[in-house]
């Protein structure tokens, strides 16, 4: 039995906006958890609102992480979060570090997101078109929580967003710096509070017509349209999330040639012979984790 990423602490999977645990044979962190399982770790996808604030997002992955601690006897959980996942993460290690080992970014928005700021910027606030697509938005939420068995989770698309914006992770920096880096595209401490602090990230390589099999993917094509609202680290981005507002503590790597989904393995089609397999990033995490007795 391989027992090599086997950590000391159980592993809290935290997807990001409009996410979810699974809907059906469809995983968000997919094949993610399963390899984990194969190499030893116990894990868990925490189940938090697809669309709402950090903070409140924040509070039920704590509720959760109590919970956790209290069914396997651990006195505390290593957090992995995608995407806005990051950030309720980082607020859970926050508020909480007794029972945080460890906080990993994959993806994460750690300095905003300039697409948010250019959705948020389309929209003026309180006028119809806003209120309108906030609500269809909403909906689309609550319908992805009711399918994926959390009906009762809030759902707010206009917080989600404002909380994704530079503005708004500017905000949220300033009542939870842990793990941050002092100057722009550097690394942060590596331990804060008793919490270690780590993140990997992505950026789009290359041009569309070098993708191969990816062409076929939707979600590469849309990353691709989506960097091009990008005016600040315009060519430096997996399509979401620039690389250095990626940058969370102990930076593993922030250029892998990965878009935003690649990073929990959405992925259309067969990867190149020596393409990174993103699956096996969380593996060897796990084993780090493991290493730092963790």
């Amino acid at each position: 039995m391989d027992t090599s990423a086997h950590t000391q602490y159980p592993i809290v999977l935290v997807h990001g906006l409009f996410g979810f645990d699974h809907i059906g044979p469809f995983n968000y962190f997919k094949g993610i958890k399963q390899a984990l399982n194969n190499a030893g770790a116990t894990v868990y996808v925490a189940q938090v609102s697809a669309a709402n604030s950090n903070e409140l997002r924040g509070e039920q992955l704590l509720e959760q992480v109590h919970a956790i601690c209290r069914h396997y006897g651990s006195p505390k959980v290593n957090l992995i979060g995608h995407s806005q996942g990051a950030l309720t993460s980082r607020y859970a290690g926050a508020i909480a570090p007794q029972a945080v080992a460890s906080v990993t970014s994959v993806s994460g928005p750690n300095h905003g997101s300039e697409l948010a700021d250019r959705l948020r910027q389309a929209f003026t606030p309180g006028k119809r078109p806003e209120l309108v697509v906030a609500a269809l938005t909403t909906a689309f939420g609550s319908f992805l929580s009711a399918i994926s068995g959390q009906p009762n989770n809030p759902q707010d698309a206009l917080s989600a967003l404002d909380a994704l914006t530079t503005k708004g992770v500017a905000q949220f920096n300033r009542k939870y710096p842990q793990g941050l880096p002092g100057v722009w595209g550097g690394m942060g401490p590596e331990q804060t509070d008793g919490v270690f602090y780590y993140s990997w990230s992505g950026i789009i390589k290359g041009s569309l017509m070098s993708e191969s099999i990816n062409l076929l993917d939707p979600l590469h094509n849309a990353c691709r349209v989506f960097a091009r609202f990008f005016t600040h680290e315009t060519k430096q981005n997996d399509g979401m999330v620039g690389r250095f507002s990626s940058h969370l503590g102990h930076v593993i790597r922030s250029d892998y040639a990965l878009d935003h989904m690649d990073t929990i393995n959405h992925l259309a089609g067969r990867r190149p012979p020596k393409a990174v397999d993103p699956v096996q990033l969380y593996v060897e995490h796990a084993q780090r984790l493991k290493a730092k007795g963790l």
